[in-house]
Parts: structure tokens; sequence; C-alpha cells
């Protein structure tokens, strides 16, 4: 089998920086790949953050003049075994707050020049600029590395082929028609089919636009994305391309999220034993100040959005406490909804728990002493909490779209007769849709025998990247020997 060299270029990489699933994606593929033939190496911006994690690093090239000022592409291995590249540039990316937004929560006002200069020096390595590496492929993940597969294109000589792959397509990376020059893009790229977009720069149109390959988080997400409700107006483009755009669903990382091992559990479990699983129920409610009865406990694990029908959650909250359910968030985003699901927590002592901000360890505690974890989105290209739910035997309830109506199986008749039910589908994502959900989980969970069933079945389900990492390998090798090495 011949070996593969993948450039994955991206804004983040779980562990070293993460703001959402983007990173467990970019950092868990590479180890999944190997296996396959696949040896990637990751371009990762020098984040503050990302250097004060890495205790060695080495510098491999000099870069004078990157966008405003002078810069290193270092290397570096991350303790997880991550074969890293960094592209350091401190006036660019050595400041404080995350990698987007400053510690205000508004856009940096140099992500054009930022995220262009990630994209660029990916295109320099795909053409050879490093001797001794020269990637057979170059996998840019959203807007941010979005320009890498355009600068390539439109340079002269040999390249590798690219491929873009699409993990949220509301967030596109738009841009003045000003900086045109400034980003280094050729004046005749400035037309609908290149990276123009109504009127602005676009990074991810133009990735999609000069990609190789198109892929998204889920096949039933790369449907979705070609009709206008969630084209979000790039349908038109996506349509054109449709013969190069495929999904393949997220897996998550399957040693950090097992019940069996989990150190941060009450008490550890698995599908045979998931009678140990009530001591987490009980662990969770005593931390919380939660009554400790047979009601069936409800989680969200969610960010405060439109997108993750934060507000559908609200509405359904009472006759959620009608019918006999509990209630723990774990929220963060728009201010004043956290202080909504704030007051709810003070009203219903005993019954709602509310924890607000970013935590790595409760999403654990909530997956294992929960019943139930809701996650009614509008749209959902693939997402990772049903997976995690799933993984600990706690039933997701989600609206059928994207990935989630790829990653749950509806606990329908035929479904249950057939003993492959893993959860609660519903749709339309309308809160009376998502009461009806809550009534159907809480008649699930009052008849144990297809309760435990289900629980079975999602923790037993393909949940790892093995498939998923098979189905990468797998596109990659049907487009390097179409473009016979570089092109």
């Amino acid at each position: 089998m011949m070996s593969l060299s993948v450039l994955s270029v991206a804004s983040e990489c779980f562990p070293l920086i993460k703001t959402g699933g983007l990173a467990d994606v970019v950092g868990a593929l590479p180890a999944a790949l190997a296996p396959y033939g696949v040896a990637v190496r990751i371009l990762l911006p020098a984040y503050r953050q990302v250097m004060a994690k890495l205790v060695q690093v080495e510098e491999c090239l000099r870069l004078p003049g990157l966008f405003g000022g002078d810069a290193r592409l270092l290397a570096a291995s991350a303790d997880t075994g991550l074969s890293l590249f960094l592209l350091d540039a401190p006036h660019l990316f050595d400041r404080p707050g995350g990698p987007y937004l400053d510690a205000a929560g508004l856009d940096w006002a140099d992500n054009a020049q930022r995220f262009a200069s990630l994209s660029l020096v990916a295109a320099w390595l795909g053409q050879g600029l490093l001797p001794g590496f020269r990637p057979d492929i170059v996998h840019a993940h959203d807007w941010q590395a979005g320009l890498a597969p355009a600068y390539l294109a439109l340079a002269d000589g040999n390249r590798p082929v690219t491929v873009l792959t699409v993990h949220n397509l509301a967030f596109q990376g738009q841009f003045p028609a000003r900086l045109l020059d400034e980003l280094r893009l050729p004046r005749r790229a400035f037309v609908p089919d290149g990276v123009e977009y109504y009127g602005q720069i676009g990074f991810l149109k133009a990735g999609l636009n000069y990609a190789d390959r198109i892929t998204t988080v889920s096949p039933s997400y790369a449907r979705e994305i070609r009709a206008p409700e969630l084209g979000m107006g790039l349908d038109g483009l996506l349509n054109a391309r449709a013969a190069r755009l495929s999904g393949i669903v997220n897996g998550i990382d399957l040693g950090r999220w097992n019940p069996a091992t989990d150190p941060l559990l009450a008490k550890n479990y698995a599908a045979g034993s998931l009678e140990d699983r009530a001591a987490n129920k009980a662990a969770l409610c005593e931390r919380l100040g939660l009554d400790q009865d047979d009601s069936p406990l409800f989680c969200v694990i969610t960010r405060l959005t439109w997108q993750k029908g934060a507000d559908l959650i609200l509405e359904a909250v009472p006759h959620l406490l009608e019918a006999g359910g509990q209630l723990v968030v774990q929220a963060a985003g728009d201010v004043q909804q956290e202080a909504v699901y704030a007051r709810l927590a003070e009203r219903h002592p005993g019954r709602i728990a509310c924890v607000l901000g970013y935590s790595e360890e409760f999403p654990h505690l909530l997956a294992a002493g929960a019943d139930a974890i809701l996650v009614p989105s509008r749209y959902e290209p693939c997402g990772l909490i049903q997976l995690y739910g799933l993984r600990y035997g706690c039933i997701p309830v989600v609206s059928r779209v994207g990935g989630l109506a790829d990653t749950v199986i509806d606990a329908n008749d035929a479904a249950l007769a057939a003993g492959v039910a893993t959860g609660v589908q519903f749709f339309p994502v309308t809160a009376e849709a998502l009461r009806d959900a809550i009534n159907r989980t809480i008649d699930l969970y009052r008849q144990p025998g297809h309760w435990r069933k289900m629980q079975r079945n999602g923790m037993t389900s393909e949940l790892g990247w093995e498939v998923r990492a098979e189905a990468y390998a797998s596109l990659y090798r049907t487009l390097v020997p179409e473009s016979g090495a570089a092109r």
C-alpha cells in the first residue's frame, strides 16, 4: 500500500487549542489515519496558548514580511503524538484572547491577514518550500484555511491535491474587496467563479470553488447545504460542484470517552453493567442539589445560540417539569439567555440545575449521570454531544437534521420491535415537536426493557474514528492517482 503524506491545515486542534468540534476532528484524524498508510502533519497557528503547552520546538524556515511582520515555521510534536508545523507570527498570533475573538468578544480586526497567512504558508508547503517535505494532499478545514486551495490553484507549477472540509457552512470568513492585493490574491481571481462573494472576498467560498474535493461532517448535511434553506447563499456553488461533494460523519475518541475507564466518574460501568450507572446519577444530583428520586433526568450541553435551539429548550421547560422530569443545563453564550437559565434554576430548586461556562469535565459527568440528553438543533453539521450520550448510555433526544439524523436511530415502533433504536428523533424543529419528543422519552423511560436495550445499543454503536478514517483514506487514494502525484 502506497503511503500518503497529508498536510492538515486548521485554526484549532485538540488538546492544544479548542473552541468546538473542529479541534476534536483535527486532533483525532492523524492517529486514526496512520493504520491506513496516511501520515498527517498539522499546520496550526502558534497562538500564545499553544506555545505555552509545547516543550520543544525547532525552527524550520524563516518567513520574512508575512502580512506585516516576520514569521517562522516551527516543527514540534505534542504529547499525544501529533506531528505539528506551527506558524510563528507573533504580530498575528501572540496575543491574549481566543483564536478568533479578543477579550471583549469581538472579531480580531486583522482576522483576514491572520488566516490568509495560515493558508498562504500551507500553499508554500504544498509547493515544496520546505526541503524534504512535499505533501500529496493539502486538507484545509473551514474558512480559516479556505484560501489554501485558492492560493495553490492560482499559482504556477505543480501542486498537491486539495480537500476542503466544511464543519459549519454558517461561518464563511468574508472580508472587504480592498484587501485583495494585500492578501496576495490576483485581480483575475476576484470574479464569481473565483474568490468574489457578493462584492467581498469569501474565504470559504474560495475553498469551495478551488478545492479538488469538498467534504462535510455528515452525509445528511452534505445534502442539506445544497438547498437554499441551509445553503447560506452558497447552495448554487455547492450544487454545481455536487459531484465533488460528500459527507463523512465525525467520530469520537473512544479512549477519552469510555465510561468503563473514565477517571471523572463516581463509578465506572459498561454496557453489561448498566446497574452501576445509577451511582453517577446519584453523585450528579448530590453535587447539583437535585432531588434524588426516580424522575427522568434530562441534560443539555450547548452553546446558547439560535442554531442550537436554546430558545426551544426554554419553551419546553415548563412542560418537562409538569411531566415529572428534571433538567441540568451546562451552557455558555448569550449573556441574557445565561441569566434566564440561571433564574430558572433559582425558581425550581431540586428540579433544575444550571452550570454556566465551558468545561471539559462536566460533559463527562452529565453523559454518565443524566438519563437523556436534549439536542434540538435547527441545523447540525454533525454534532458530538449526541455521540457522547450514546457512548455513555444517555439517550439522545435530537432533531432530525444533519449528523443528528445520521447517528441516532429513532425509537419508532419498527425500530423498537427490531431492537435497534438508540434514541428519539423529532421533526419539525419546533417547541411543540420537542415537547412531544420529551413525552415519548419519558414514556420509554418508564419501560425499563426498551430503555435498557436502547442504552446498550448506543453504547455498542460504532462511534470511533476507525470507519471514518477509512473513508477519508479511501477519498485521498481516489484523488492522488487522479492527479498522478503533484499537479
